[in-house]
């Protein structure tokens, strides 16, 4: 029997949410996936949720509260900083992605315009957690692309 990942994704995106969903069940893994739309419905959900999520997407564009604020108060919180984090995103500037690796982000994920290549980094990224656990990846294995 294979064993259940808890999964969060945080993106005010819910046509991009609903794809996501949609790759994640064309895996060969068993997930369960909660959502939320902005910055402060992921904080307060992080706050309460006992346990944790395994793994976090976290879009960086949101409102109320963006990808950045979230993963900074991630970090700093002991309760959630061992969290991995994934940033998954539609923008991608070198530096930006540097910054977001030296704040502690697990890995970064350019948000792909072909399903089959969004199937392949959703599976990237599982699968590099679930062998690391916690563990930050080398800077050059920090970008995951299919």
């Amino acid at each position: 029997m294979k064993k259940t990942i808890q999964l969060l994704l945080a993106d005010d995106d819910k046509d991009d949410c609903d794809l996501f969903r949609e790759a994640l069940d064309e895996l060969p893994v068993t997930a369960d996936l909660s959502t939320v739309h902005d910055g402060e419905q992921l904080m307060q959900l992080l706050s309460k949720k006992n346990p944790l999520p395994q793994l976090l997407f976290l879009d960086l564009n949101m409102p109320r509260k963006n990808g950045f604020e979230c993963l900074s108060e991630i970090k700093k919180n002991d309760a959630l900083k061992d969290l991995p984090v994934v940033i998954f995103s539609t923008s991608y500037d070198r530096d930006i992605v540097n910054l977001l690796y030296t704040k502690g982000a697990h890995f970064y994920i350019s948000k792909p315009n072909e399903f089959d290549k969004l199937k392949d980094v959703i599976h990237q990224a599982l699968s590099s957690v679930a062998q690391n656990d916690t563990i930050q990846p080398q800077r050059e294995n920090f970008e995951l692309r299919s």
